[in-house]
């Protein structure tokens, strides 16, 4: 039999299709829970969480994120600025911003346990769940960065990441996981 943690963590994929039904609040306060009892180093816990569900808000930030990317030197990222189209989010009804203190040297990865904790548990209870870099790599910019701001991720942050939390579209695709061989080496 195999183990419910174990079950979990294969099961869970990245979603990038979601549909318009908002997470429940009792379900985004387990997940924000599971969050902030991630492991962080020292236990200092100077990370920082902002939960979105305003529409109408996500939606400008994706503009503000757009507006960034257009004025980028990749082409990539301009060509994703000036798409009509682009959602950085890929329209998840929440989108929960994970930041912390960029002074903190084991910020980012206190950030990542964070981050698969919330995975993990939104996987749990039948949500759908992705990685957002977009706004990390964007943060520091004067309009973002104000935008941001207010809607509460503290000033001295830095976004090391976002998740995407919503129930996955009927056309979402879910991948097949196809493991690597030869990742791991055990020394006894």
């Amino acid at each position: 039999m195999e183990n419910e943690i174990l079950k979990n963590i294969k099961s869970r994929r990245s979603i990038r299709a979601y549909n318009d039904r908002q997470v429940a609040d009792t379900d985004l306060n387990m997940i924000l829970d599971a969050a902030v009892n991630a492991p962080s180093g020292m236990n200092y816990q100077t990370w920082h969480f902002t939960a979105i569900q305003n529409k109408e808000k996500l939606v400008e930030l994706n503009r503000h994120i757009k507006s960034a990317f257009a004025k980028s030197e990749d082409k990539h990222l301009q060509e994703r600025g000036h798409s009509e189209t682009y959602c950085c989010y890929y329209h998840a009804p929440t989108l929960v911003v994970v930041s912390n203190e960029s002074t903190q040297w084991w910020a980012a990865m206190d950030c990542a346990c964070a981050i698969e904790n919330m995975f993990l548990t939104a996987t749990s209870l039948g949500l759908a769940s992705c990685w957002i870099n977009q706004l990390g790599t964007t943060c520091d910019d004067p309009e973002v960065r104000a935008y941001i701001t207010s809607l509460g991720v503290p000033e001295n942050h830095k976004v090391f990441g976002c998740v995407a939390i919503g129930y996955a579209a009927d056309n979402a695709t879910l991948k097949e996981k196809v493991l690597k061989e030869n990742t791991i080496t055990i020394v006894r």
